[in-house]
């Protein structure tokens, strides 16, 4: 890997880091106004004009680690991967700041509220952060793969399983929640009329998780992305056979997948 290419990624994980305090440092805040006795559910419902400068504020979040990964990328594959990076770099430096600022989480199976659109997804700390490595091995992959002089293209095969993916893994992040809205759903609509953010949810309390859920979902992400890397690698390979003229190898994915790691 070339010089400029590791000062890139020197620099993304600076970058991402620092934002990763940044994020923590504001939910210090939150917590200290609304959690003062730390973060616990039931969740404190927030008023209209706090939810939506959050939910700005998070979404604004989004576009400065997206810009970065754009602006730091000379190629498509760069661009992408060193946003995806960015964000899980930010992800767990989060975390990791929360811990050292507030001894928070305990451990990695606390609760915590990860996201809130279109409803509130909850689960352990630990299932957010195995998404974030897994999206760092694909930035780096993807990086390395074309920095080894693969072309480096996302099919429709693994996008159809990353879709599928993304959606089992948000579904396990909010099924408890939506199971709670259902069964409670008089209580919910007349909470809800107080416009408060989670004011539909007084007495929610997650009680179980469902990794087997999860677990299919980052089956599939890592399903897809072990497809990308084999067709990345056999079709260089058989453009290489094409241009020597010759008939396909006997097995050119493993000799492809040689010269790939020769190359690391």
């Amino acid at each position: 890997m070339s010089k400029s290419l590791n000062k890139t990624w020197l620099w993304l994980t600076v970058f991402s880091v620092a934002m990763g305090f940044l994020e923590t440092a504001v939910v210090v805040y939150l917590r200290e106004l609304y959690y003062p006795n730390g973060f616990q559910f039931p969740l404190a419902p927030i008023k209209p004009s706090v939810a939506v400068t959050e939910l700005l504020r998070e979404a604004a979040t989004l576009v400065m680690l997206l810009t970065v990964g754009i602006l730091s990328g000379r190629t498509g594959t760069q661009r992408f991967s060193f946003a995806v990076y960015s964000f899980a770099v930010w992800d767990i430096f989060y975390y990791v700041f929360l811990w050292l600022l507030l001894g928070w989480p305990e451990s990695l199976f606390t609760w915590d509220i990860l996201f809130l659109i279109p409803v509130p997804w909850v689960g352990p700390v630990l299932a957010p952060v195995l998404i974030s490595l897994t999206m760092i091995a694909l930035a780096l992959l993807a990086v390395q793969l074309e920095n080894q002089g693969f072309s480096v293209r996302f099919g429709t095969a693994e996008k159809g399983l990353w879709a599928l993916g993304c959606l089992v893994v948000v579904a396990s992040f909010t099924g408890e929640y939506l199971e709670y809205v259902e069964a409670n759903g008089q209580r919910v609509w007349a909470a809800s009329a107080e416009n408060d953010l989670f004011s539909e949810a007084p007495e929610y309390i997650p009680q179980y998780f469902n990794w087997r859920l999860f677990g299919l979902g980052e089956v599939l992400l890592l399903m897809g992305m072990g497809w990308w890397v084999r067709q990345t690698v056999f079709q260089r390979q058989v453009r290489r056979n094409r241009v020597r003229g010759k008939g396909v190898f006997v097995n050119p994915d493993a000799e492809g997948f040689r010269d790939y790691l020769n190359g690391l």
